[in-house]
């Protein structure tokens, strides 16, 4: 699941948020297009500062969208926003964007580890490129995203992380069709795992969330066949709106531990009061929606 389509996502939607992220400074990687795009898009209508950082800094041929016309679709939305071009492979660049963010807003309060590669290859077929592009994006990116912005979400009244993960499970079958996309995306879930008990005393909430469906993105457009799966899928309204819930609280009952948690995006919004799902879907039959690989 990578971001793709750069559109400022419709406002109509089911969800009606009982929280702001007014004022919060939230630093994003990835989010030039699509779910990231989407999420940002959410949190800069409420008043957000949004420091954008993504590796398209000039018009790509086959991807719409730059990390400016991003920017600039966020301060349209009612927020302010700092386009970075900058790769979550690189230690200086995640450094510098974490140091951009504290000098321009004064520190960083939500950090999401949006950016991500995917190959569903079975084993015999994945390029070790593309492997290598896969760890390095999503695990030690997710990793060195949360590793250095530490110290600035120490400083914040309300740290929190939020990965784009699916929820860790063993069963084989996983592994088993798209192993080194696994290993991949596990890595990112193994974070939040692990960071949510490492920060547990600390204040910092550290959570994942995934889609129950497929989410019409670039990288579902560009498989075989890709267009009519797409037909399939919810637009990434519908993970802006439960990243919204997440980040605001509002998903949350009495009693609910608010750090270490793997969400599906039905299952915050149905908490968030949302009960039914037919505007995300773009106009797809909910009946032919196609869940999600992880699910």
């Amino acid at each position: 699941m990578t971001p793709s389509d750069d559109a400022v996502p419709a406002l109509d939607s089911p969800y009606r948020a009982t929280g702001s992220l007014r004022g919060q400074t939230i630093l994003i990687s990835g989010g030039s297009r699509g779910i990231g795009l989407a999420i940002a898009t959410r949190a800069a209508r409420d008043g957000a500062n949004i420091v954008l950082m993504a590796k398209t800094g000039e018009p790509h041929p086959k991807l719409a969208g730059t990390v400016h016309t991003a920017a600039q679709a966020l301060v349209d939305a009612g927020g302010q926003a700092l386009p970075l071009v900058g790769d979550v492979r690189r230690d200086e660049d995640v450094a510098g964007a974490v140091a951009a963010a504290e000098e321009r807003f004064g520190g960083i309060d939500i950090v999401i580890n949006n950016a991500s590669a995917i190959d569903l290859s079975r084993t015999d077929a994945v390029d070790m490129k593309k492997y290598d592009l896969m760890q390095d994006i999503n695990v030690r990116g997710t990793f060195l995203m949360a590793k250095l912005a530490l110290p600035a979400l120490r400083k914040s009244a309300a740290g929190q992380i939020l990965t784009l993960s699916p929820p860790l499970n063993l069963d084989p079958q996983w592994a088993g069709r798209h192993l080194a996309y696994t290993m991949a995306k596990y890595g990112m879930s193994m974070t939040t795992l692990g960071l949510a008990h490492e920060l547990q005393e600390e204040g910092i909430r550290v959570n994942s969330l995934w889609p129950c469906t497929l989410i019409d993105t670039a990288a579902i457009r560009n498989m075989p066949q890709g267009e009519a799966i797409a037909l399939s899928a919810r637009g990434p309204q519908i993970m802006a709106d439960a990243a919204h819930a997440v980040l605001t609280g509002a998903h949350l009952r009495r009693g609910a531990v608010p750090s270490g948690n793997f969400y599906t995006d039905e299952e915050v919004l149905g908490a968030a009061g949302v009960t039914d799902f037919r505007s995300y879907s773009l106009g797809a039959d909910e009946d032919r929606l196609v869940p999600d690989i992880f699910l």
